[in-house]
């Protein structure tokens, strides 16, 4: 019901409305109904718009709507009136004038409540009564405990404001409650019986959390910002960008929290952080007892104006990535770097509105009201803990400075900017609050102020550096790669098609399952990608290593090339709708797999802090198309290549990326291997082009297997390489051997009569090695380089040495010359090659978008590529 109907019907629905022509008695029925009807629209108008009439602007520049609209008048009720008669009222009052002092209260007051986004009745009466519960709360409820977590928070900021005028450290005054708030919220979650807080937040306040809630030394701090810091080459990223991992002891017990790091994209950081909090759930087992939450702050602007927000509370409601709800902290200081953004209480338009999409209530609290925002923390733990739901405190306050330290606010705000410069601090309006309240005499309240300020700058300049108190993530030592037998393959392929009763499969599956029993069994000659990777998948498992894996379509594969979930097909209902092959091995390894939203950017930040936080676990996520991993380019450069060398993140997250040109366009063909390459550097990734099944089974094995954990990206088939059969690998090739990043050629003939190399990577192979059949080429050796990074420059210089008389090495690629490997392998080559040995590049020509989108053209470039590498064409020799 819209607000202007809600408050209308209660003017001309009113109690007085009765006629004359109806007696006495009946008319007093009708009169009592119809005070009783008028006083429910006024309690429930109250419920669902108080927020929009709440003062909940410090500054008093965002206007609540006006008092009238909520006025018992509107309502046809008058303050005299009383109702209920012997029976029960309303927040246990029958006076109307008691009544509206109490929703005021409840609901107008520093605190409001928007549920208005909430469809579940059930939940919104549980928000209602505890609203209505504890409406009264004053502030001699937070006393000088609270008074002085507020000047701590305030004293840091004008103690580094003094010692480095120069520092950017975007100060959190104007929202200086956001120190007690995480108190509360840290304190609750205890309350709760949860014992593991994964944060994240942006810039705003991050140093001045970092120091009053999350324990780290003063000293550690103010070193980033000294110029003369005799350890500038401990600081790896921007003080503002900074974790920390630190145990917080409450009354009701210690909880572990855990602030993740954060680059300059501010909301990047929100689907790291569920990340996180998922793989800590799914890692729970009764000996740990961890019970972990994800609260994430948010600045206003940000948190409205990108789209990874929406993007990570869409995915929440997926299976495979809910936290149990995310309870979200808006520091709210209604500016996005020079443009406003101010609350519409009469538009009804917050900064918080995309999280309707998740029936979120928001909770909007005044940041000058403290003793309010610490209710606000235990309603929103409560209801996340109880409806297993996101949850927004809304913290509304202000910016005193500019954007940064340096800034210039008075540009483009010059009114705005005045006003928050002459506006009280927060410490001096809660200390005037609790002198009304009888808390203390104005002298001693000052007296005290000045004693406790005094107190933090002496804690804040001690020269004494802390031990790190960190939480990191469990570090098993990596379990043993022992090789998969013959019998090992047989029981896994036994287990995995066992079908429960009554299960009727695809007819395809009908035929994977006959296929996967033949290779098993030693009737069939090759096993093809399909088999390889479920195989790597279930030798994985049985040595007690957990699996995930995640993307678009990856229980059934873009390509249909990885099945790993099969559904009942026969139109009468089965025991069971579908079946995990994976998951029947009765191993100690868990496996998880999960087809994520339609988004690369939220999805693979999900998977990157997943990793993190379950680091010996092999986390595999898939693109449908590996071009399509641009769309999440922020965790790539940012995160993914750059995380260990910034923050000391561990990640051993594994990108399948379909790639290959085909004919079928820019967007489908290239999964910017030439991008990933260009990350490389100081061993931070690992980049793989596998050409065979045996390849991709080995290289997912050392992935899961290896001590150095490291990101793997993964070049991998589209439909012509996994249906190409001179890709699927023997059977015995599985059982022995490893990952080899040089495939040496053992088709060719004499070596001593080579003298032309051509190396490769992926389906190219299969075109050169038909063009060789084809032509009766010799002379001409095929090596496939499987590793591009770190480059396996020993072992091809090995490789290359096997051929006396070569004289010309070709690197040919499919890619367009600036978008493939060359660029980036030409030197370790060209190092490796044995003197007086001529170095060429065969590839596609530069253009702008890439691989053609025509069939035709792509197989003439084939042709005339696959040529020149050979030394068919007439130039290429």
């Amino acid at each position: 019901m819209s607000t202007d109907t809600l408050l209308a019907d209660g003017a001309l629905q009113g109690h007085r409305s009765q006629t004359d022509s109806i007696t006495t008695s009946a008319a007093g029925a009708l009169a009592a109904a119809g005070l009783e009807a008028a006083v429910q629209r006024f309690v429930a108008a109250h419920r669902r718009e108080g927020h929009r009439f709440a003062a909940l602007d410090p500054l008093g520049v965002a206007k609540p709507m006006d008092a009238q609209g909520l006025a018992p008048a509107r309502f046809g009720l008058a303050l005299t009136d009383t109702f209920g008669g012997a029976g029960k009222g309303w927040l246990g009052t029958h006076q109307v004038q008691e009544l509206d002092r109490r929703l005021k209260a409840a609901y107008c007051s520093a605190l409001a409540l928007d549920c208005s986004a909430v469809r579940d009745e059930s939940r919104c009466e549980w928000l209602y009564a505890k609203m209505e519960a504890t409406a009264g709360l004053g502030a001699a409820a937070g006393g000088k405990a609270l008074l002085d977590r507020l000047i701590r928070a305030e004293t840091w900021e004008q103690h580094v404001a003094e010692r480095f005028p120069e520092a950017k450290r975007f100060s959190l005054e104007g929202c200086e409650t956001l120190v007690p708030l995480l108190d509360a919220l840290i304190a609750e979650a205890a309350a709760q019986g949860l014992s593991h807080i994964f944060m994240g937040m942006p810039h705003r306040g991050r140093v001045n959390v970092l120091v009053n809630v999350l324990g780290m030394a003063p000293a550690d701090i103010l070193d980033y910002f000294d110029p003369a810091s005799p350890n500038p080459e401990k600081h790896h990223d921007l003080v503002y960008h900074l974790g920390a991992s630190h145990v917080v002891s409450t009354a009701q017990g210690e909880v572990s929290v855990q602030l993740s790091y954060n680059p300059s994209h501010l909301q990047s950081v929100y689907p790291v952080v569920t990340g996180m909090a998922h793989a800590s759930q799914a890692l729970d087992t009764p000996r740990r007892g961890t019970r972990a939450m994800a609260l994430v702050l948010h600045g206003d602007a940000a948190f409205a104006g990108q789209g990874v927000v929406m993007e990570t509370l869409a995915m929440s409601q997926k299976p495979g990535y809910s936290v149990g709800g995310t309870v979200h902290v808006i520091i709210n200081n209604q500016v996005g770097f020079t443009e406003l953004n101010m609350m519409n209480a009469a538009q009804a338009r917050y900064c918080t509105d995309v999280t309707r999409m998740v029936d979120a209530p928001v909770l909007r609290v005044n940041a000058d009201v403290p003793e309010q925002v610490l209710r606000a923390a235990a309603i929103a733990v409560e209801y996340r803990n109880t409806f297993g739901s996101d949850v927004v405190i809304d913290l509304i306050g202000y910016r005193r400075l500019g954007h940064s330290e340096h800034d210039m606010p008075t540009l483009t705000n010059p009114r705005g900017s005045a006003t928050t410069q002459g506006k009280p601090s927060v410490v001096a309006v809660y200390g005037d609050a609790l002198v009304a309240a009888g808390v203390a005499l104005k002298a001693e309240i000052g007296a005290h102020i000045a004693a406790s300020r005094s107190a933090a700058i002496a804690a804040f300049s001690a020269p004494e550096r802390r031990g790190d108190d960190s939480v990191a993530a469990t570090r098993s030592p990596a379990p043993e790669a022992a090789p998969l037998t013959h019998a090992a393959l047989r029981a896994a392929v036994q287990e995995m098609t066992r079908l429960p009763a009554g299960f009727e499969p695809h007819v395809h599956i009908r035929k994977l399952i006959e296929g996967w029993h033949a290779v098993a069994n030693g009737e069939a000659a090759t096993a093809d990608w399909c088999f390889a990777e479920n195989m790597a998948y279930a030798s994985v498992l049985g040595a007690g290593v957990d699996v995930r894996v995640a993307g678009l379509d990856v229980r059934r594969g873009t390509f249909m090339h990885r099945h790993a979930v099969w559904h009942h097909q026969a139109p009468q209902p089965a025991g069971q709708e579908e079946f995990i092959p994976l998951q029947q091995l009765g191993t100690t390894g868990r496996f998880d797999i999960a087809n994520s939203v339609l988004s690369e950017e939220a999805a693979l930040g999900f998977e990157y802090g997943y990793s993190v936080q379950a680091s010996r676990a092999l986390t595999v996520w898939e693109a449908q198309f590996g071009d399509f991993v641009n769309g999440a380019q922020v965790y790539v450069d940012q995160y993914i290549s750059a995380g260990e060398d910034k923050w000391g993140y561990r990640s051993a997250l594994t990108m399948l990326l379909p790639h290959g040109h085909e004919g079928v366009g820019p967007e489908h063909s290239n999964a910017h291997l030439g991008r990933f390459l260009s990350l490389c550097g100081d061993n931070n990734l690992r980049v793989a082009y596998p050409s065979t099944s045996a390849q991709m089974f080995h290289l997912l094995r050392r992935q899961a297997f290896c001590e150095t954990r490291k990101p793997l990206v993964v070049m991998t088939p589209k439909v012509k390489l996994y249906k190409e059969p001179g890709s699927h690998s023997p059977v015995q090739h599985f059982l022995e051997g490893e990952f080899q990043p040089v495939l040496d050629d053992d088709l060719v003939g004499p070596v001593g009569e080579v003298t032309r190399l051509v190396l490769c990577s992926g389906k190219l192979y299969y075109q050169l090695e038909r063009a060789r059949r084809e032509h009766a080429c010799a002379d001409v050796a095929l090596v496939r380089v499987e590793e591009l990074y770190p480059f396996p420059t020993d072992v091809l210089a090995k490789v290359l040495r096997r051929y006396p008389a070569l004289r010309t090495v070709v690197w040919a690629q499919e890619e367009n010359l600036h978008h493939g490997a060359w660029s980036f392998v030409r030197d370790d080559i060209s190092q490796a090659c044995p003197a007086g040995v001529e170095l060429r590049c065969v590839a596609r020509p530069n253009t702008a978008s890439g691989a053609t989108s025509s069939y035709a053209v792509h197989g003439r470039e084939e042709r005339e590529l696959v040529a020149k590498a050979m030394g068919l064409a007439p130039t290429a020799r």
